[in-house]
């Protein structure tokens, strides 16, 4: 028998690889070693940051940005944008508002209700710019106008409270563990930060999400459908943005329709912190958590600190400039 022969690209292409994926490595390790530089500041500056109800606190405040932040990783992924998921996510808790208080569903079926009609969201969105061919920034800003009016339009400009409905609000407050004041959505966040990364790392869908952000030409050349998984793609993240309007909902115990507006951006900066490239191929499920988490650390700790909001706006923007300038680095490098 003879050996296969190893071409000269190949014997290139193996270690550029390589290189890459210890590129991926470090930059999730210099994430997750910002995340505990701060995380230790504010716990020496701020003698109430580290306790265990405060922990509780941010990781509970982390659960909706996370969730918008998941979804919307697949969609940069690609080397997309999507900027409907906060008011999108206003609209699905209207929706759940909607089916489960003035239309008297059962709650399981209410909930599913506004997590499908998130995946609707996406779906629209996936259609206008895998078919229609619209720019994902034209296409997601228009459907972030269309949701902001809707949720407003469907509720009638008022909150729908969620004070019959008790098991609704458990969903997020409640405590599957009596006595641990730990919240469930913290667990259900957790659960589906864990399914994301399967989805990514594990499943056709994660290999033709980094094939079409890294080179979409290519990749419908091989005969992939890049349209279809386009679509689904945006779909997905959909789900993702009702399962926030379910958790932020159940968290304030009403539907708020003028809510929404500035998530899609905390969101984003999520992604982009944890080391997804706004250019696409490239980005990890861990690296958005963790993202999400000291985007969380931040504002609880400048909160406790007493710095006025105007300046936290400003932090958080200094620190997303400084995550896409890495990100540019990283790619001047290569």
């Amino acid at each position: 028998m003879t050996s296969p022969t190893v071409t000269e690209e190949e014997r290139q292409t193996a270690p550029a690889s390589v290189r890459r994926t210890l590129r991926d490595r470090i930059q999730q390790f210099l994430a997750f070693a910002s995340l505990i530089v701060i995380f230790g500041f504010f716990s020496i500056v701020s003698p109430n940051f580290f306790n265990y109800g405060n922990v509780t606190n941010i990781l509970f405040s982390t659960v909706v940005i996370g969730l918008l932040a998941l979804g919307t990783t697949f969609v940069i992924i690609t080397g997309g944008i999507d900027l409907s998921i906060g008011t999108g996510m206003a609209l699905c808790a209207v929706i759940s508002g909607v089916l489960i208080v003035n239309t008297g569903l059962p709650l399981p079926i209410g909930v599913l209700g506004a997590i499908l009609f998130g995946g609707l969201l996406g779906l629209v969105n996936g259609l206008n710019v895998a078919v229609l061919g619209l720019p994902p920034f034209i296409a997601t800003l228009a459907m972030m106008l269309v949701a902001q009016g809707l949720a407003l339009v469907v509720s009638n400009s008022t909150p729908i409270y969620f004070d019959q409905t008790p098991g609704y609000i458990d969903l997020s407050i409640g405590s599957l563990v009596p006595g641990a004041n730990f919240p469930n959505a913290v667990l259900i966040f957790a659960v589906v930060a864990v399914l994301a990364g399967v989805l990514l790392n594990k499943t056709v869908l994660g290999r033709y999400t980094y094939s079409i952000g890294s080179n979409e030409e290519a990749t419908a050349l091989s005969g992939i459908d890049v349209r279809r998984w386009k679509i689904l793609i945006y779909t997905l993240a959909g789900l993702f943005t009702g399962l926030a309007g379910v958790m932020i909902s159940a968290r304030l115990g009403s539907a708020q329709p003028a809510t929404g507006m500035g998530y899609e951006l905390q969101a984003i900066a999520a992604v982009v912190i944890g080391g997804t490239s706004l250019s696409g191929g490239k980005g990890s499920i861990v690296g958005t958590v963790i993202g999400a988490l000291i985007i969380s650390v931040l504002n609880n700790g400048l909160q406790i600190m007493s710095i006025p909001q105007e300046w936290q706006n400003v932090i958080l923007g200094c620190v997303i400039l400084l995550a896409v300038y890495a990100d540019m680095a990283r790619k001047r490098a290569r």
